[in-house]
């Protein structure tokens, strides 16, 4: 018996499990409708630069990405309901702030209009989130097509060799007017290969074999398979010229080691590997050498009277920017040439939103990228920690790559910002990561909640 108006406390052993976490996807919807709002507003704030009034298809606009975004948040709200509420948002305002920035510059070049392709794209994009999210009902399902996926993946990166180059690099195919660069497809592939073999081998990679200085070498049948599939991805990329995305896997391969053993010198011998393979690519090959020697010299073409060339261009980007930025559609980035609404598009985001705005997009990237190592630390199945933790690397690994470039910390390649950047491939690979962290997200709450079996 107790008295009236007195609590009595559960008991001392009731379980963790017994808690019921709430859900948040009203606090999802709310971020949603915030994001699509903010999105509306730089698409009018553009107009109103350039012509002094709102864009006649300004509603459209808003219309098209609300209703994308709806439908995304119904398929969570009723596939994922446990899922991480900041996921999807983030992924609405990245892609809408990428459709906004490329109808800007699409306003300077009539002839090349880059923003309805998009459009379309990032359509495609939710509709494959939607597709994954309402299908993919545990992400250990994925564990059992490892190889699959890595064959699949393999053959992606080798079709581009057989057609021809652009701008110095094989990494496209075209046929009839369409283009994809599989590359984009095949880094989620191997993503969920070396996350499916280092949790099969994870105990073998950290502790069998010898001990060299902080490093406990696994033995060659243990590591020699996925060294391998990651030594043939790369030296495709190679030949492709596509270091970029060689850079990427390089990283993706390293971080996911680490993760898998807990041991840091994987962390050391990667970065020393890293830089012996980099000075000797930059080195032999005249067209990553090029890119070194204009990241060296970034305005040695303006003292031999050439004018400036795409990086210098973009570093006067950033300087005109200042801290709050010229103001949406009012920066001269198209200067840049053909790269500035791909390669280059954050040059326009820091001079036209300023470095502030830049700080408020780069937060975004870390925050997502943080709420899938969450995920993924949550997770008790191996498996699950690799996969969010090396698609949020991806995401880490290319906003470092791309930014770095851009902004003259490391040399230039070429590399999608995502979400932001023109870019078919691109924006639907993401859109599938996203997918992907919501899963594992959902799975991560549901274990802790007791609702799902460990």
């Amino acid at each position: 018996m107790t008295k009236a108006g007195t609590t009595v406390a559960p008991p001392a052993d009731t379980p963790a499990s017994a808690v019921r976490l709430p859900r948040r996807r009203g606090i999802e919807l709310a971020l949603i409708v915030l994001a699509v709002l903010l999105c509306v507003y730089g698409y009018c704030a553009v107009g109103l630069a350039r012509h002094g009034t709102v864009p006649p298809g300004a509603a459209g606009y808003g219309a098209g990405l609300g209703v994308l975004a709806l439908l995304a948040h119904l398929a969570v709200r009723l596939r994922a309901p446990d899922a991480d509420p900041l996921l999807l948002p983030i992924g609405v305002l990245l892609n809408g702030l990428g459709l906004v920035l490329i109808y800007r510059l699409d306003l300077e070049t009539p002839g090349d209009r880059a923003a309805p392709t998009q459009l379309v794209w990032s359509t495609v994009g939710v509709a494959l989130f939607i597709v994954v999210v309402l299908a993919l009902r545990d992400h250990r399902v994925l564990q059992r097509y490892a190889y699959v996926c890595v064959a699949a993946a393999l053959v992606l990166l080798t079709l581009p060799i057989l057609f021809p180059s652009v701008n110095g690099a094989r990494i496209w195919i075209r046929v009839a007017g369409f283009s994809i660069q599989p590359g984009e497809f095949a880094k989620v592939l191997l993503a969920v290969f070396f996350a499916a073999y280092l949790a099969a081998n994870r105990n073998a990679l950290a502790f069998a074999g010898r001990r060299f200085w902080k490093l406990q070498l696994p033995t060659g049948r243990v590591l020699g398979p996925v060294l391998a599939i990651w030594l043939i991805s790369v030296g495709v990329l190679v030949l492709e010229r596509d270091l970029g995305t060689s850079l990427l896997f390089f990283g993706l391969f390293v971080v996911l080691l680490y993760v898998a053993t807990g041991l840091t010198g994987w962390i050391a011998l990667g970065l020393l590997l890293a830089a012996v393979g980099a000075f000797a690519v930059g080195w032999l090959e005249p067209h990553v050498h090029t890119r070194v020697e204009d990241w060296l010299h970034p305005f040695a073409s303006i003292e031999a009277g050439l004018g400036p060339n795409q990086l210098a261009q973009s570093l006067f980007s950033f300087a005109a920017g200042g801290v709050l930025g010229t103001g949406l559609g009012l920066g001269h980035s198209v200067l840049i040439g053909f790269a500035a609404k791909s390669d280059f598009i954050l040059a326009t985001a820091g001079e036209e939103l300023g470095l502030a705005g830049l700080s408020a997009i780069f937060l975004l990237y870390g925050l997502l990228v943080e709420r899938g190592y969450r995920a993924g630390l949550s997770l008790r199945d191996p498996f699950g920690r690799l996969l969010a933790t090396g698609l949020a690397s991806i995401v880490a690994l290319q906003v470092f790559v791309i930014a770095g470039g851009v902004g003259g910390l490391i040399p230039l390649t070429g590399m999608a910002m995502p979400f932001l950047a023109q870019g078919g491939s691109s924006v639907v690979t993401n859109w599938a990561i996203v997918a992907l962290l919501i899963r594992v997200s959902d799975s991560a709450r549901r274990q802790y909640d007791g609702t799902e079996a460990p």
